[in-house]
């Protein structure tokens, strides 16, 4: 019994030097913020893994509106007005902000970066409640129910967008 004393001291003082050496090793500029920085080690791995935990509740929700063009048409219709910016427009290279924003925002209308194959309740709760430090913002109290489930649709059909929702999404503003 009398060896648990020094072992527990000993961990509480490792665990004190970890946080000291951690806090100076952060007010010194030891944590690059820019967004032009290298990844710090493990640090996509542990930001998927708190996204995941985040999103996880919403993974059964299901898209209430009904799979049509009048559906299509108005998520892209938000889609330009509200994403494109950053995720790039259909048949268009990638715009120059999502290329400056650290993670770069991924071209949701250009395959290998399209959530058609997310469950739908996953890309609603990212369009509702945006993600930390990404530069993704929350579209909760912007954009109303029927107008985030309209986008949500339209990423999920786009790899098989109906000629009207490419139109609409080709067309001007």
């Amino acid at each position: 019994m009398r060896r648990i004393g020094p072992v527990l001291l000993g961990f509480l003082l490792a665990i004190v030097l970890i946080v000291i050496g951690g806090y100076i090793f952060i007010v010194s500029g030891g944590v690059p913020m820019a967004t032009s920085s290298a990844p710090l080690p493990l640090e996509e791995t542990v930001a998927k893994m708190v996204l995941r935990a985040n999103y996880k509740g919403s993974l059964d929700l299901k898209n209430p509106l009904p799979l049509n063009d009048e559906n299509l048409k108005g998520g892209a219709n938000t889609y330009k007005g509200n994403c494109a910016m950053c995720h790039g427009a259909l048949d268009q290279p990638r715009p120059n902000l999502a290329k400056a924003m650290f993670p770069p925002a991924p071209q949701l209308l250009t395959s290998g970066e399209m959530v058609a194959h997310d469950p739908e309740g996953e890309t609603f709760w990212k369009v509702t409640n945006g993600i930390r430090l990404s530069g993704m913002p929350a579209f909760g109290t912007i954009l109303n129910d029927t107008r985030r489930w309209q986008v949500t649709m339209l990423l999920a059909h786009a790899d098989k967008l109906t000629p009207a929702a490419r139109k609409q999404l080709l067309g001007p503003e």
